[in-house]
C-alpha cells in the first residue's frame, strides 16, 4: 500500500481555498483517500475539495474520478449530512475508464463541509506551527482537532479517520557545498523544510538558496536545537570528522527518523569507532547508514544527492533497506 500523505503544503492551500469557499457561502465535499489497491497515482490521506458548482482543488486519483465525484456532487448524490464511502474501480476495464493505472482501484470517504470555523480553527493551529490530529468521527460526522504528536499521519479505523497536519518534514545538512546544495534542491521538491549548518567561515554559501535556511551553530547543537524530532533527518557532509562526529553523536540518541553520513567504507569504518569511543552504544551506530544513501553507482554531486534522497525516502516510507 503507498504512503499515506499529510502536513503537505499542498493540504495547507487546500485547506486555505476550502476556507474561502466557506466564508463565501458556498458549500463544499472533502473527499479523502481511505485506501488503495493495485496502482494507484493517490496515497491514503490525498484530499480532493469539490464546491457545489464542481470547482475543485486537490486530487484523488489524478484522472477522471475527480469529474465523477464532481459530477456526483453536483447532482446532490453526495454529501449527505453523515460522512459517505464511495468505491471507485475494480477491474481493468472500469479502471482504464475513470483513469486509473490498470487494476487500480481507490476507496474514498465524502464529508459535507458547511461552516467556515472548524477550518479556521485547524488552519490557526497550523500556522501556529503546532502538529495536529484532525479526527472525523464516521458515526455523526463531527471533527475533533487532537495532538497529533505520536500519531500515524494517517489512521482509518471503525470508528475514525484521522489525519496529521503541520510540522513539516525536515532535512538537516551538516557541512555547506555543492552535494549539499543539490540535495536541498531535491528535498524542497518533496515537500522538506532545509537547513545546512556550517560555522566554518571558508564554507559560507556566497549565493544562499532563497528558500533554504541557513546555520552557523556548532553541528551538535544545531542537531540539538533543529533535528530533534521524528519528522527530521538529518546528514553530515562536511568531510570534517569534527565537525561530522559532533552532529552524529548527538543525533544517534535523538528520535530523528533517518541519519545518514557520506563517505566510503573505509571512512565508515573508522567514524564507527570513532563515536563507540565517544560512549554510544553499538544499538546507536546500528541507526546510522553510512556509507548514506542507496547504492546506485553514484558519480558526481547531482548523482549522490540523488542516491542519498532515495535512501531519505525509503527511510520515511517505512522500507527497509531502500527495498
Amino acid at each position: 500500500m503507498p504512503i499515506a500523505e499529510s502536513g503537505s503544503p499542498a493540504d495547507l492551500e487546500l485547506l486555505a481555498q476550502v476556507r474561502r469557499w466557506l466564508a463565501a457561502d458556498e458549500r463544499v465535499a472533502l473527499v479523502t483517500v481511505l485506501q488503495t489497491w493495485g496502482s494507484s497515482p493517490r496515497p491514503p490521506g490525498a484530499w480532493l475539495a469539490i464546491r457545489r458548482d464542481g470547482a475543485m482543488v486537490g486530487s484523488v486519483s489524478g484522472g477522471c474520478v475527480e469529474q465523477a465525484l464532481a459530477e456526483r456532487y453536483r447532482s446532490g448524490e453526495l454529501g449527505g449530512p453523515f460522512p459517505a464511502r464511495v468505491d471507485f474501480g475494480v477491474d481493468w476495464l472500469e479502471a482504464n475508464r475513470l483513469g486509473l493505472p490498470c487494476g487500480g482501484r481507490l476507496a474514498l470517504m465524502v464529508e459535507a463541509l458547511s461552516a467556515e470555523a472548524p477550518i479556521a480553527a485547524l488552519l490557526k493551529r497550523l500556522e501556529a506551527g503546532e502538529l495536529v490530529a484532525r479526527r472525523l468521527c464516521l458515526r455523526t460526522g463531527e471533527v475533533s482537532l487532537l495532538s497529533g504528536v505520536g500519531r500515524p499521519d494517517f489512521a482509518v479505523d471503525a470508528q475514525a479517520v484521522t489525519k496529521v497536519l503541520g510540522t513539516a518534514w525536515h532535512l538537516l545538512l551538516i557541512g555547506d557545498g555543492q552535494l549539499a546544495r543539490n540535495l536541498a534542491r531535491m528535498a524542497r521538491l518533496l515537500d522538506y523544510r532545509v537547513t545546512i549548518c556550517d560555522p566554518r567561515d571558508l564554507f559560507a554559501d556566497p549565493a544562499p538558496l532563497a528558500d533554504v535556511a541557513y546555520c552557523r551553530l556548532m553541528p551538535d547543537d544545531a542537531v540539538r536545537h533543529l533535528g530533534a524530532s521524528p519528522r527530521s533527518a538529518i546528514v553530515t557532509l562536511s568531510h570534517d570528522p569534527k565537525q561530522d562526529d559532533l552532529a552524529l553523536s548527538e543525533a544517534l540518541t535523538s528520535p530523528a527518523f533517518y541519519i545518514g553520513a557520506l563517505g566510503s567504507k573505509a571512512t565508515a569504518a573508522a567514524r564507527r569507532e570513532r563515536l563507540l569511543s565517544l560512549g554510544l552504544e553499538p544499538e546507536h551506530l546500528d541507526r546510522l547508514d553510512a556509507p548514506a544513501g542507496i547504492p546506485i553507482g553514484s558519480k558526481g554531486p547531482a548523482e549522490i544527492a540523488l542516491s542519498i534522497m532515495a535512501g531519505i525516502t525509503a527511510a520515511r516510507n517505512g522500507r527497509v533497506d531502500g527495498v
